[in-house]
């Protein structure tokens, strides 16, 4: 766990680690530079518990703090925490208990429930917690991070196999589980809430350019293209659904890593049509045929996503054969 001017909170996280059913644990926690009480609560609890190991440093940033944290791990395996979050009592047990009963899992995450007000996180949040099985959680990467950063608990081999947090102008988490499981690395979940993820407005996710959405479909876009390269056939067109500004602007990238959109899919009619930029946009009804195209859904819209799987479906299109969703 990395902290920086957590005083507010941290007791809290703290302590819900001190309670949990599994007791077998070291808990390597960086102050990142903090001006407040933070370093201060954190030697109490040393002195309370030994297996509080508290480390200061300069402010490096989080992917830093984490790097040189998961060096000073001693446990085969390696759990998250934030500052501002808290546990639920058998977090660990149950994390632990999955991986027996999962041996080809690297990365285990768990359900969150979203400690903040109603709205847009709070949808993020539900969706997160209907990726459970590998197999969903892999095919739905490209539409945001499957999992919840302070939830995860991975095997300690990973970061020397494929490398560790990347310090950049992009959310170094999300940016770690694509290249993780793009490498193979196989995530899953245990289907129990075992976090609460505190939405706070000082909530680094909140307030770090870094996590602006447009950093998060260019980190995506990378990953995607690779994707894209290695499990669309040659000669099949790729076509993006959604024709809005908004839309055409997220997935340009594609075409700088290599990709190319033959063209773009709307219901909106009034969109159809040769485009400036070469693209024709058509209507779901004059789609190609699915043998020789593949559809990447690209609309972010909430709700949406779901109706234009259904329709997809419908056709006998299957999702990671013949269309994928990233938004």
């Amino acid at each position: 766990m990395s902290a920086r001017n957590a005083e507010k909170t941290i007791r809290a996280a703290l302590e819900s680690i001190i309670t949990q059913t599994f007791a077998d644990w070291e808990l390597v926690v960086i102050d990142d530079g903090s001006t407040d009480a933070t370093q201060a609560i954190i030697e109490r609890y040393s002195t309370r518990d030994p297996r509080v190991k508290p480390h200061t440093g300069s402010p490096e940033g989080i992917a830093a703090a984490l790097n040189y944290g998961i060096t000073r791990c001693r446990g085969e395996w390696i759990a998250r925490m934030d500052a501002d979050d808290t546990m639920m009592p058998g977090r660990l047990a149950s994390q632990l208990a999955h991986a027996t009963e999962n041996p080809e899992l690297g990365v285990i995450s768990g359900l969150v429930k979203h400690g903040g007000t109603p709205g847009g996180f709070a949808n993020y949040v539900q969706w997160l917690n209907t990726l459970v099985r590998p197999e969903d959680i892999a095919i739905h990467r490209f539409i945001e991070s499957p999992v919840a950063h302070p939830s995860v608990m991975f095997r300690r081999e990973l970061p020397a196999c494929f490398g560790g947090y990347r310090d950049g102008d992009f959310p170094e988490d999300y940016e770690l589980w694509l290249r993780w499981i793009s490498h193979g690395v196989k995530f899953g979940k245990v289907p129990r809430h075992i976090l609460t993820w505190n939405d706070s407005p000082a909530r680094l996710s909140r307030t770090h350019p870094r996590y602006d959405p447009g950093k998060f479909y260019q980190t995506k876009l990378n990953y995607l293209a690779d994707w894209l390269r290695e499990n669309v056939r040659p000669g099949r067109e790729i076509w993006l659904w959604g024709a809005g500004r908004i839309t055409r602007g997220r997935f340009s990238g594609l075409a700088r890593h290599g990709v190319a959109i033959t063209g773009h899919i709307d219901i909106d009619p009034k969109k159809c049509g040769p485009r400036r930029d070469g693209l024709r946009v058509i209507l779901p009804k004059d789609m190609p045929p699915r043998e020789k195209a593949f559809i990447v859904t690209g609309v972010a819209k909430r709700g949406v996503r779901d109706q234009i799987r259904r329709e997809l479906q419908s056709r006998g299109w299957r999702l990671g054969r013949d269309f994928i969703h990233a938004a």
